[in-house]
């Protein structure tokens, strides 16, 4: 009987590959109450965990009791490697991936696929087929991983109107922002080199509008409690002040400049000052007269011998 089982299981899992390849092919997708009589069901999901979070992937709400078997392939993107974990009703298992992602069941024997640390090696595309009794289930999950956004919001005056802006940069998946008024709101989303978004909200204010209550709301997964409220302020932006600032440092400056070198051009005067350039000595005349008149007494002594004796 148990045979007669699995060789079912296996012919329903066969009809619904077929019906999966069909859609894809056709880039469709049909979605069916899971509780109903019809053969196939398949859906194209997207999910996002946060960094170190317990990951969970459901394939049925169907418990073991009714179920046949499943199967998930799993295409993990940054080691660009495949695996697959696959469970049936007769106890039978197949486990080819690390051993980090496994499957599980609820208290209520409900299977899952459980990640316990989301990391960045987990993105990728898991593809899960499950049979029960009376038909088949087939999910593709594009999963990602959360990034938080940088959050900021101002106000500024583009063309003689005031503009209320507020942003989430660089988040994945994408935020979305809404305002506590309602008027001219436009929306602008950017995906950069890495896949993560940017999004943009400008509010056109009315003329006259009091600011003091306007407030944008932006809604992410990653957002403690789903969703953060930013209020307006007008943007920092560079005013007069900033101009008399520069000048008076400019001039500050330059009268440090001219102070430190006149006081350089001062000691270098002193210094040739204190230090003239040599001239010759002289001999001193008081000195010298003396040295004259002696000899010339001597010489007028020696002449009045020399003529006693001729």
């Amino acid at each position: 009987m148990k045979d007669i089982k699995w060789i079912y299981a296996m012919l329903v899992f066969l009809l619904s590959e077929a019906q999966s390849t069909k859609s894809e092919t056709n880039q469709s997708t049909s979605v069916v109450d899971s509780n109903s009589s019809s053969p196939a069901h398949f859906e194209n999901k997207h999910a996002a965990f946060n960094l170190g979070s317990e990951a969970i992937l459901t394939c049925s709400n169907k418990t073991w009791k009714d179920m046949l078997f499943v199967t998930w392939d799993i295409h993990v993107e940054r080691n660009i490697k495949s695996c697959r974990i696959a469970f049936n009703g007769n106890g039978q298992n197949e486990d080819s991936c690390d051993g980090k992602t496994s499957l599980q069941n609820t208290s209520s024997s409900q299977s899952y696929l459980h990640i316990p640390k989301f990391s960045k090696d987990d993105v990728g595309v898991y593809k899960c087929y499950s049979v029960y009794k009376g038909g088949t289930n087939n999910y593709e999950f594009n999963v990602t991983i959360t990034v938080p956004p940088r959050l900021s919001s101002w106000l500024e005056t583009k063309d003689n109107k005031m503009v209320a802006v507020c942003k989430a940069e660089g988040g994945n998946s994408a935020a979305n922002i809404s305002w506590s008024h309602s008027g001219n709101v436009s929306f602008l989303e950017v995906i950069d080199s890495q896949g993560l978004f940017t999004v943009e909200s400008r509010f056109e204010l009315p003329e006259g509008m009091d600011t003091e209550n306007l407030t944008c709301s932006i809604r992410h997964p990653s957002i403690l409690g789903g969703q953060k409220t930013l209020a307006l302020k007008p943007k920092k932006g560079y005013g007069p002040w900033l101009y008399i600032l520069t000048v008076v440092v400019i001039i500050v400056f330059l009268a440090g400049v001219l102070f430190f070198a006149q006081k350089t051009l001062l000691r270098r005067c002193k210094l040739s000052e204190s230090s003239p350039s040599k001239s010759p000595p002289t001999e001193d005349v008081e000195e010298v007269e003396p040295y004259a008149s002696y000899v010339q007494r001597v010489n007028s002594i020696y002449n009045s011998s020399a003529d006693l004796f001729t």
